[in-house]
C-alpha cells in the first residue's frame, strides 16, 4: 500500500493511526497542500478530488479518510475500528463524523486560505474562525460521550474509528490554541490515545515531512 499524504493534514492523520493499529505496512508519500502541489496536473491522476489522504492498494486509488478506515476495517478486520453491534457502530460512526463533517470542513487548510486570502481576514480574525468553530464542534462531541456508555475511548475500551478522528482534531486544535478546559471525556480520551504506540508512531512530529 502507498499512501499519499501531508504531515499537517489531520485526515491523513486519520488514516495512519487506522494503519497503524492494524499493523499494516505503506509506503509513505508526502504531497504538500501548503505548497499546492496537490494541485499540480500530475496528482490528479492520483487523486481525482486533488485532496490527501489517498490510498493505492492493489492497483486502486481510494479517498476520503472515512471512506479509506472503513475498507481497511473490512479487509482487515483485527483489530477493529467499528464494534460488532450495529448500535455501536452507528454511535462510532456518528462521533467520526461530528468530527470529520461539522468541525473539520469549515476549518481546514481551503478555508483558512480563503478567509484570510480572498476576504481579506487578519491572521487574528481568521484564528478566532477556527478557534470558534472547533470549540462549539467539541462542546457538542463532549455532550454526545456523555450520554454514551462509559468507556476508556470514545467509545468502549479499545480505540475505536472516533478516537482516529479526534487525535488528529485536538493536535490541531492545540496548534491554534483551541480551549479544551471543561471537556473531561473528550481530553480523557484523547491522553488515553495517546498512550498507545499507534497513536504515537502516526503523529506529525514522527512523519518523515514534517518540518
Amino acid at each position: 500500500m502507498k499512501l499519499y499524504n501531508y504531515f499537517r493534514s489531520s485526515a491523513s492523520f486519520r488514516v495512519r493511526i487506522a494503519l497503524q493499529l492494524k499493523g499494516l505496512p505503506y509506503e509513505y508519500i508526502a504531497v504538500h497542500i501548503a505548497k499546492g502541489e496537490h494541485k499540480l496536473p500530475g496528482y490528479s491522476a492520483v487523486a481525482a478530488d486533488n485532496l490527501v489522504p489517498n490510498l493505492l492498494v492493489d492497483g486502486e486509488h481510494l479517498s476520503q479518510s472515512l471512506a479509506i478506515m472503513e475498507y481497511l476495517d473490512e479487509t482487515h478486520p483485527t483489530p477493529a475500528l467499528l464494534p460488532q453491534d450495529a448500535l455501536g457502530r452507528a454511535r462510532v460512526r456518528a462521533l467520526a463524523q461530528s468530527i470529520a463533517c461539522e468541525i473539520h470542513p469549515i476549518n481546514n487548510l481551503r478555508v483558512l486560505k480563503y478567509l484570510s486570502g480572498t476576504l481579506g481576514l487578519s491572521e487574528e480574525q481568521k484564528n478566532t474562525w477556527y478557534r470558534h468553530w472547533v470549540r462549539e464542534g467539541l462542546d457538542a462531541f463532549e455532550r454526545q460521550l456523555a450520554q454514551g456508555p462509559k468507556s476508556t475511548y470514545c467509545f468502549g475500551d479499545s480505540p475505536t474509528m472516533a478516537d482516529c478522528c479526534l487525535v488528529p482534531q485536538i493536535f490541531n486544535g492545540k496548534r491554534f490554541d483551541v480551549n479544551f478546559d471543561g471537556l473531561p471525556l473528550t481530553m480523557g480520551a484523547f491522553d488515553a490515545c495517546m498512550k498507545l504506540e499507534a497513536f504515537q508512531k502516526a503523529q506529525p512530529s514522527a512523519c518523515p515531512d514534517a518540518e
